[in-house]
Protein backbone atom coordinates (compact mmCIF):
# COMPACT_ATOMS: atom_id res chain seq x y z
CA UNK A 1 0.00 0.00 0.00
CA UNK A 2 2.50 2.46 0.80
CA UNK A 3 4.43 1.64 -2.25
CA UNK A 4 1.22 2.41 -4.45
CA UNK A 5 0.74 5.75 -2.59
CA UNK A 6 5.06 6.21 -2.79
CA UNK A 7 4.52 5.39 -6.59
CA UNK A 8 1.25 7.80 -7.28
CA UNK A 9 2.84 10.53 -5.90
CA UNK A 10 5.69 10.30 -7.91
CA UNK A 11 3.82 10.09 -10.88
CA UNK A 12 1.99 13.32 -9.69
CA UNK A 13 5.33 14.92 -9.51
CA UNK A 14 7.07 14.18 -12.41
CA UNK A 15 3.51 15.40 -14.22
CA UNK A 16 3.42 18.27 -12.25
CA UNK A 17 7.73 19.17 -13.30
CA UNK A 18 6.44 18.28 -17.07
CA UNK A 19 3.68 20.53 -17.19
CA UNK A 20 5.96 23.26 -15.68
CA UNK A 21 8.35 22.91 -17.80
CA UNK A 22 6.38 22.63 -21.24
CA UNK A 23 4.72 26.39 -19.88
CA UNK A 24 8.57 27.69 -19.35
CA UNK A 25 9.02 26.77 -22.83
CA UNK A 26 6.34 28.07 -24.79
CA UNK A 27 6.98 31.73 -23.11
CA UNK A 28 8.90 33.81 -25.39
CA UNK A 29 12.74 32.95 -24.61
CA UNK A 30 11.59 32.46 -20.63
CA UNK A 31 10.02 35.84 -20.51
CA UNK A 32 7.24 35.91 -18.31
CA UNK A 33 3.66 36.11 -19.84
CA UNK A 34 3.01 39.15 -18.79
CA UNK A 35 6.86 40.72 -19.61
CA UNK A 36 6.23 39.38 -23.22
CA UNK A 37 2.70 41.15 -23.37
CA UNK A 38 3.50 44.18 -22.46
CA UNK A 39 6.57 44.32 -25.01
CA UNK A 40 4.01 43.17 -27.78
CA UNK A 41 1.83 45.65 -27.03
CA UNK A 42 4.49 48.30 -26.61
CA UNK A 43 5.39 46.77 -30.70
CA UNK A 44 1.39 47.34 -31.64
CA UNK A 45 1.50 50.52 -30.37
CA UNK A 46 4.76 51.71 -32.01
CA UNK A 47 2.81 50.78 -35.09
CA UNK A 48 -0.18 51.95 -34.70
CA UNK A 49 -0.67 54.69 -32.11
CA UNK A 50 2.30 56.51 -32.36
CA UNK A 51 1.47 58.78 -34.93
CA UNK A 52 -1.59 60.38 -32.35
CA UNK A 53 -0.29 59.31 -29.23
CA UNK A 54 3.16 59.74 -27.15
CA UNK A 55 3.25 56.21 -26.33
CA UNK A 56 5.96 56.01 -23.36
CA UNK A 57 7.35 57.85 -20.45
CA UNK A 58 10.29 59.30 -22.61
CA UNK A 59 7.65 61.51 -24.00
CA UNK A 60 4.76 61.87 -21.54
CA UNK A 61 3.93 65.33 -20.98
CA UNK A 62 5.02 66.51 -24.79
CA UNK A 63 2.18 68.00 -26.90
CA UNK A 64 0.00 66.44 -28.99
CA UNK A 65 -3.53 66.18 -29.68
CA UNK A 66 -4.75 62.50 -28.51
CA UNK A 67 -3.99 61.65 -24.65
CA UNK A 68 -0.60 59.95 -24.20
CA UNK A 69 -0.50 56.83 -23.40
CA UNK A 70 1.22 57.62 -19.53
CA UNK A 71 -1.83 59.93 -18.53
CA UNK A 72 -4.59 57.09 -19.63
CA UNK A 73 -2.70 54.80 -17.58
CA UNK A 74 -2.78 56.94 -14.79
CA UNK A 75 -6.24 57.96 -14.52
CA UNK A 76 -8.11 56.45 -11.74
CA UNK A 77 -10.85 55.38 -14.13
CA UNK A 78 -8.49 52.78 -16.21
CA UNK A 79 -8.62 49.31 -15.31
CA UNK A 80 -8.02 46.74 -17.90
CA UNK A 81 -11.71 46.28 -18.45
CA UNK A 82 -12.32 49.78 -18.98
CA UNK A 83 -9.36 49.92 -21.40
CA UNK A 84 -10.70 46.75 -23.32
CA UNK A 85 -14.13 47.82 -23.81
CA UNK A 86 -12.69 51.23 -25.07
CA UNK A 87 -10.21 49.49 -27.83
CA UNK A 88 -13.70 47.16 -28.68
CA UNK A 89 -15.70 50.97 -29.19
CA UNK A 90 -15.61 53.23 -32.31
CA UNK A 91 -14.50 56.47 -31.70
CA UNK A 92 -14.91 59.62 -34.15
CA UNK A 93 -11.23 60.87 -33.31
CA UNK A 94 -9.68 57.22 -33.65
CA UNK A 95 -9.30 54.99 -36.76
CA UNK A 96 -11.46 52.29 -36.28
CA UNK A 97 -8.76 49.80 -35.08
CA UNK A 98 -9.88 46.10 -35.18
CA UNK A 99 -7.65 44.52 -32.85
CA UNK A 100 -7.90 40.36 -32.40
CA UNK A 101 -8.09 39.38 -28.53
CA UNK A 102 -4.66 38.73 -27.85
CA UNK A 103 -3.72 41.71 -29.66
CA UNK A 104 -5.99 44.35 -27.72
CA UNK A 105 -4.83 42.28 -24.35
CA UNK A 106 -1.12 43.46 -25.30
CA UNK A 107 -1.79 46.65 -25.65
CA UNK A 108 -3.83 47.01 -22.51
CA UNK A 109 -0.55 45.09 -21.10
CA UNK A 110 1.67 47.87 -22.43
CA UNK A 111 -0.83 50.50 -21.25
CA UNK A 112 -0.97 49.95 -18.03
CA UNK A 113 2.17 48.83 -16.92
CA UNK A 114 3.13 52.71 -17.36
CA UNK A 115 0.97 53.12 -14.13
CA UNK A 116 2.92 55.29 -11.80
CA UNK A 117 3.24 53.22 -8.62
Amino acid sequence: MARRILIHGLAVALLALAAALLIRLNNAQGASPETSNVSEGHRLAEAWCKACHVIDMRTAGTANTAPDFVAIANQPSTTELSLKVFLGSNHRNMPNLILRPEQADNLVSYILSLKRK
